[in-house]
């Protein structure tokens, strides 16, 4: 996968537009970052929720590590894009829009009533 297939999955979940955080392309949601790309080093970095952060870990360690310290026990993961499919892309993304989301969008996009 590359940065222009995270851009384009992306941008397709409800609500998510592009912006920039530290120089980087990001995504967000209701205000908040749910990604950020790092084009030159081939991976993005999502706000997993730490149950789901530890089931990508454990399912793909290849692909997915927590970042080092406080920020990866939160749920911020780093997802290398290099042998990355796209089924396990659009599951990642999709996790952590769901964590990121309002909660009323999230229940809107899943069918429920609010």
């Amino acid at each position: 996968m590359t940065g222009d297939d995270v851009r384009a999955l992306a941008r397709l979940l409800p609500e998510v537009i592009e912006g920039a955080h530290r120089g980087n392309p990001d995504f967000r949601v209701g205000g908040r970052v749910l990604g950020t790309l790092w084009v030159e080093e081939e991976r993005v970095v999502l706000r997993l929720s730490p149950e789901a952060q530890e089931a990508f870990c454990e399912a793909e360690p290849d692909l997915f590590q927590p970042l080092d310290g406080a920020w990866g026990r939160r749920g911020w993961t780093n997802l290398d894009l290099y042998e990355c499919e796209e089924e396990t892309l659009r599951d990642a993304l999709l996790a952590a829009w769901r964590i990121t989301a309002p909660a009323d969008l999230v229940l809107r996009y899943e069918g429920r009533p609010g």
